[in-house]
């Protein structure tokens, strides 16, 4: 699946590991929250970022503790019609502070660009078969919003800063 971030298709430097999965030394790692909470010390004296995934399903103020250490959180969205992510995102950033990076994965299409970005959204894992043209004509699609982005913008202005 390709990444994309500030408007193009990027290299992913990080690596997602299953629960079961010895963790490399150095380099750029995601892991389930469940994973760092069983092995928070150890891993964050490693070498690389640090990255994890969470459902859903759990609430976002779960990981607020380990909020200092890590620098990617990748939300999920598991169906097209499932958009509890979207509460994630926005929470983590305007009630939790969150400045590092957070990725939409599962079910992302080109069509919700705006509103990820309007959330907090900065990278999205998109299918094969969806162009970064049509990614970018989405983050441009709306002009004005009733509600205010997570950076009290009214308009969709921020969203169009991801487009390089």
């Amino acid at each position: 699946m390709p990444l994309i971030k500030d408007g193009s298709l990027v290299e992913d430097s990080w690596v997602t590991l299953d629960d079961e999965a010895v963790i490399p030394e150095q380099g750029d790692v995601i892991i389930s929250l469940a994973r760092l909470r069983q092995e928070g010390a150890s891993i964050k004296a490693r070498n690389g970022r640090l990255g994890v995934a969470l459902e859903n399903s759990i609430d976002e103020s779960d990981v607020e503790h380990y909020l200092p250490h890590i620098e990617l959180i990748a939300l999920h969205f598991p169906a097209f019609t499932d958009g509890r992510a979207y509460s994630q995102a926005r929470a983590l950033r305007t009630k939790h502070g969150f400045k590092g990076e957070l990725r939409a994965t599962g079910n992302v299409l080109a069509d919700q660009a705006a509103f990820l970005a309007r959330v907090g959204f900065d990278s999205f894992m998109a299918d094969d078969d969806q162009s970064i043209g049509a990614w970018n004509k989405a983050l441009r699609s709306m002009s004005l919003a009733y509600q205010r982005g997570y950076d009290g913008e009214q308009t969709t202005r921020g969203a169009t800063s991801l487009i390089a």
